[in-house]
């Protein structure tokens, strides 16, 4: 069982994707579990056969349990030969035509109806689907447990915030971005797309926010064992709410790999598959920094607070028109404000001002963004 955030202690086994003899590729979804922040897939991380599964579902394990033993990939003509020995059973039992038929319908398999007097009859099929379908209400009833209650995502963020508070001494900075010249140039580039092809906002902010670490790389990691540990990849936790209420932070993975229409497509994918139950266990245990916006609630400033073992959590407003001078003159202006929160213990104030320098220059600069 995985460690999917500082908060976590266990979790519940609902679902099994695979079973004993399947083969799995690395990254592969293998089962579901529910956590206080929800229903989370989890991924293989290697490729290779299913051998056993230890834990049966709907089972509560504690972080650190082993869940299911993965065996090298040399071991699948096993696998076959038990399919080829299951095919020639199937064709050497004896049953009547009429539940051959049946059974066909059904896709009941033969091999699990023990035959009445050396025959299948077309009874047992009709008993044996009774039986799948009672199994089917009970998968049912079981999908409909996996939707969280609020109040213990609540506590699970409670708990990841008291422990950030205590834990880390923060920096707070904040500035004001022109967001003018990268609005304009979006439009313009949407002008030349498809309504589904469009690009929104958030996704420039996302990348202006990649870019500028790959400038200043030493928010970007983790502080652990009393060591500042910079990351090489990027990962945006971006905060994501839910439709029923509570907040996911899940990971855009390795952002510092996608180019603009690449970081708007993962994005729309995360925030679906966010809303649908639908993460997997690597985008909640990888980010290296969290973003949050809040501005589509026209909130201006966004102060957070840090999500251990982050080192930093970049909040963005909403963009307003306010007076700006430009030169001698004054004019309005399209801006926005940018609020950066720091873990003292391994970045400064310096550092956290270097970067929302550069992100101030990429949104001034927004071809770079592409």
């Amino acid at each position: 069982m995985p460690s999917l955030g500082a908060d976590m202690e266990s979790a519940i086994l609902m679902e099994w994707l695979v079973k004993e003899g399947d083969k799995v590729t690395k990254g592969q979804v293998i089962a579901e579990i529910e956590t206080s922040k929800g229903v989370i897939e989890i991924e293989v991380f290697e490729d290779g056969i299913i051998e056993k599964l230890l834990v049966e579902e709907e089972t509560e394990c504690k972080v650190g349990t082993p869940l299911a033993i993965v065996g090298s990939e040399s071991k699948e003509s096993t696998a076959v030969e038990v399919i080829e020995e299951k095919e020639i059973e199937q064709m050497r039992l004896k049953i009547s035509p009429a539940a051959r038929k049946r059974a066909s319908e059904l896709g009941v398999d033969l091999t699990k109806i023990t035959p009445k007097d050396g025959v299948i009859q077309l009874s047992q099929i009709e008993s044996f689907d009774t039986v799948k379908t009672e199994v089917h209400k009970k998968v049912k009833v079981k999908t409909e447990k996996k939707v969280q209650a609020k109040d213990g995502m609540r506590q699970a963020i409670a708990a990841a915030m008291s422990r950030s508070n205590a834990e880390i001494p923060h920096y707070y900075l904040s500035t004001s971005i022109n967001m003018t010249a990268t609005l304009e140039y979006l439009e313009e580039l949407n002008k030349q797309r498809s309504i589904k092809t469009r690009i929104l906002p958030v996704a420039m902010l996302i990348r202006a926010v990649v870019l500028a670490l790959k400038e200043v790389p030493e928010l970007n990691g983790f502080w652990q064992d009393n060591s500042h540990q910079i990351s090489k990849e990027i990962h945006p936790g971006i905060a994501i709410a839910l439709r029923k209420g509570g907040l996911i932070t899940p990971a855009l993975l390795d952002a510092q790999d996608l180019n603009l229409d690449e970081t708007m497509n993962s994005l729309s994918d995360l925030i679906s598959r966010t809303r649908g139950g639908k993460l997997r266990s690597s985008e909640m245990t990888k980010q290296t920094i969290t973003i949050t916006n809040l501005g589509d609630l026209g909130v201006e400033s966004v102060y957070g607070v840090i999500y251990p073992p982050q080192l930093c959590i970049i909040g963005l407003g909403a963009i307003i028109e306010k007076p700006w001078a430009v030169g001698d003159t004054l004019s309005v202006r399209k801006v926005m404000k940018a609020t950066l929160a720091g873990d003292h213990r391994a970045t400064d104030g310096r550092i956290g001002a270097q970067f929302l320098d550069k992100l101030n220059k990429f949104l001034q600069n927004p071809q770079e963004l592409l």
